[in-house]
């Protein structure tokens, strides 16, 4: 089977279940694990700010990055996106599954184009390759996915091995987390001009690691009453919403971690120790007490994929003071 993945967290997962070597193309974007660097990248983005490439002493402009973001999009074409797809080469690589999404315009291709690719294929080859669009919204789903990569591509059993895996360690770091607790009020910002807080899964993440997200937090599904325990998944959140700094502060986070969407570590940094200039930081009780974090967000948070389950052990750790349960290596600095 020949595969492309226009979605870095599909790729992930792909390569977690036995299928990188059936992998012929990728968006550029899919950068994990490692090892992908021969593979075809088929995508490029549009816009002029390239989060990834630096620009400026703080490593990207976040409020220009932003205004171009929703000048494109409110162009008023619905099929609109932010990024190119080559046809051409993807035609040539004549691929039999094509992975994408279609929960996040700012993400990657817009399904849409995805789609009429695939039928440009079936007029040139006279075989339309599958288009399976990913689009998780909770850490169950996110599993489940990986699930239906594995059984698309002929490693069913494979990924039930590893989602077995995976949510062993998300049981076994719940266990550190005092479900008596109240939990101290995490201040999560996806993006930080303007602020965005965390939504979908993430926020789940943030609960089950003992913290409160008052401003979106999870809600029981109907008929679910409390959706505790191992009714958990039931309860989901909202996608990403902006809210005023203002608004924010007044949450008085007791932990607060910086992890914009797409943003290396040390940008992610440059972002946190530019927002502790401003004048509602220094009063926010998770400066006061130490208890600020930047974080790898592009790679850890960001992407609905099965490193979402460093990202938990890193909350539990970090939220629970048990730092022996954050993973070796993950990508965070403590600020302040």
């Amino acid at each position: 089977m020949r595969v492309v993945s226009l979605l870095p967290s599909a790729t992930e997962t792909l390569c977690l279940v036995g299928g990188q070597d059936l992998l012929v193309g990728r968006s550029h974007e899919c950068d994990f694990p490692a090892g992908l660097e021969g593979v075809p990248a088929l995508t490029a983005q549009k816009t002029a700010y390239d989060p990834g490439s630096g620009e400026g002493s703080a490593g990207v402009d976040a409020a220009a990055i932003d205004a171009q973001v929703r000048e494109h999009l409110g162009s008023g074409d619905p099929e609109a996106s932010l990024y190119t797809l080559d046809v051409e080469r993807l035609s040539q690589l004549a691929p039999d599954l094509i992975l994408t999404q279609d929960l996040c315009d700012v993400c990657s291709i817009a399904l849409p184009e995805v789609v009429r690719a695939a039928r440009t294929i079936s007029e040139r080859t006279g075989r339309e390759p599958e288009v399976i669009a990913l689009n998780p919204t909770t850490v169950e789903g996110v599993l489940d996915h990986a699930l239906r990569i594995g059984a698309a591509v002929g490693l069913a059993d494979r990924a039930k091995h590893e989602v077995v895996r995976l949510q062993a360690r998300l049981v076994s770091a719940q266990e550190y987390v005092n479900e008596y607790d109240e939990g101290p009020v995490v201040g999560f910002l996806e993006w930080t001009d303007p602020l965005y807080i965390a939504g979908h899964w993430t926020v789940q993440l943030i609960e089950r690691a003992g913290g409160r997200h008052p401003l979106n937090p999870t809600v029981a599904g109907e008929n679910d009453g409390a959706a505790a325990g191992l009714q958990q998944s039931s309860r989901t959140a909202g996608k990403s919403v902006a809210v005023p700094a203002d608004i924010f502060a007044r949450t008085s986070p007791g932990v607060l971690i910086v992890a914009p969407c797409g943003l290396t570590l040390d940008q992610s940094l440059a972002e946190a120790q530019r927002l502790a200039r401003e004048p509602w930081f220094a009063d926010l009780p998770a400066a006061r007490a130490g208890r600020v974090a930047a974080v790898d967000g592009s790679a850890m948070f960001n992407r609905p994929g099965p490193r979402l389950v460093e990202a938990f052990e890193f909350l539990v750790g970090f939220l629970n003071d048990r730092p022996g349960v954050i993973p070796d290596g993950f990508p965070w600095v403590r600020i302040g």
